[in-house]
């Protein structure tokens, strides 16, 4: 994933770290931002040494959302089909998130609204803290909360009622609602919110990489699908898996008593 202003990304071993950081701002998104994780995170596709990511923000933050002077005053001017190029790209960006095998562990403090909010939806999993604020803010600036995914993903995560009062009102959850609700994982402190959310990456990175792929594009699929077809998919999906290396590899280890070495094969 390449770096852009606004954007730091690193690699540790098989986990790569994506940090929002215009701190100064609460790390707002700008049209670079949104383009480069869109291409980050499709490139990720082919990429078998990346593992598992995280995604966070820098300065106590995780994002604000769009940039009010960067994004949202140019839209005022631009053209019906400019608008309609932006909104495809940044739903893109979802997609992009979750068609990526790696799953993505989000570990967001302080201010998550808007755009930033969905980002943490799109993510697999999310680590919060007692001090995060979340908000699905369309509402509030004239727009509908039917925007870049939410309708689909948020009642899969918080359920339909719950989802539907953060996108009609646009009113910010703190992190102990938002954990009770299940938006979030679990609840850390926040000087140790980075090194939870490095380390539960990490684990999922020594997992069998393959399975967790087929695992991940089950759940995007499987609430759309009839539940007979889910079940014959998973059927062939987990058949086909119990050929693996790894499948091997987790058996011998078993028998010898000691922890499998998964290598994604």
């Amino acid at each position: 994933m390449r770096e852009v202003d606004g954007l730091r990304v690193t690699l540790r071993e098989s986990v790569m770290t994506i940090a929002l950081s215009r701190a100064q701002r609460k790390n707002p998104l700008t049209f670079d931002i949104y383009a480069a994780l869109r291409d980050g995170f499709r490139a990720l596709a082919d990429n078998s040494q990346i593992r598992a990511v995280v995604l966070g923000g820098e300065g106590g933050n995780f994002c604000s959302g769009g940039d009010v002077h960067e994004i949202i005053g140019p839209l005022v001017t631009m053209s019906s089909s400019e608008r309609l190029a932006f909104t495809q790209m940044t739903g893109d960006v979802v997609l992009a998130m979750r068609s990526c095998p790696q799953p993505i562990v989000a570990a967001v403090d302080g201010v998550c609204a808007g755009a930033g909010a969905i980002l943490a939806m799109a993510s697999d999993l999310r680590l919060g803290t007692q001090r995060t604020r979340l908000a699905f803010l369309f509402v509030r600036v004239g727009l509908s909360g039917a925007d870049m995914g939410a309708c689909a993903l948020l009642p899969r995560i918080v359920g339909l009622g719950r989802a539907s009062e953060l996108l009609f009102t646009g009113r910010a959850i703190s992190g102990e609602e938002a954990h009770a609700w299940g938006f979030f994982n679990r609840l850390c402190e926040p000087g140790e919110l980075a090194d939870d959310a490095g380390r539960l990456a990490a684990e999922i990175a020594a997992g069998p990489t393959r399975a967790h792929a087929v695992t991940k594009a089950m759940l995007n699929d499987a609430p759309t699908m009839p539940l007979d077809s889910e079940i014959a998919r998973e059927a062939a999906l987990q058949a086909e898996l119990m050929g693996s290396a790894d499948f091997r590899r987790a058996y011998e280890a078993f028998t010898a008593k000691r922890t499998p070495e998964f290598e994604g094969n």
